[in-house]
């Protein structure tokens, strides 16, 4: 896919280190750097030996200016499967240029084409400008859930309580 000057290409194998450095680059600003614990082993197990996840790089001028992970889940309420949006980052130097919508617009052509009912992921509540973005594409937040998480330590003790 090709608009204006960005190409949006499909993350390989050999993309693993530069996946991480993207992971990174969002920890860091979500200011959550040290939850970082993939390692390029695990990354490369997971999304291209399991295919549990797949990745997008936004490229301009031959470099890799952002990306979007996402995977596939599934709406009993609609029955379709819908496209879950895990993480979309774009280099601070290159934000406010198009690339993160030519990343999501990316990811719309996937789920259209792969007749997903709907599109979902989180966002940081302080994070204004992502929030004001996503608002301007028609995205709406759902203000009456919560989320909820079992890291692996709580997914343990429960797996050997049961």
């Amino acid at each position: 896919m090709k608009k204006e000057n960005v190409m949006i290409r499909k993350a390989g194998r050999q993309d693993v280190p530069l996946l991480l450095e993207f992971i990174r680059g969002i920890a860091r600003f979500g200011k959550m750097e040290d939850e970082v614990i993939a390692s390029p082993e695990v990354l490369e197990w997971e999304m291209f030996d399991e295919h549990r996840a797949e990745a997008v790089f936004a490229v301009v001028d031959g470099r890799e200016v952002g990306f979007a992970i996402y995977f596939y889940n599934f709406s009993t309420f609609i029955g379709h499967s819908g496209l879950y949006l895990e993480d979309l980052f774009v280099l601070p130097e290159y934000r406010g240029k198009g690339y993160g919508k030519a990343l999501l617009l990316h990811l719309v052509e996937i789920a259209h084409k792969h007749h997903c009912g709907r599109m979902e992921w989180m966002s940081l509540a302080w994070n204004k400008p992502g929030n004001d973005f996503y608002r301007s594409l028609g995205a709406v937040p759902i203000d009456d859930c919560t989320v909820y998480r079992l890291d692996a330590a709580a997914m343990e003790r429960l797996y050997k309580e049961s």
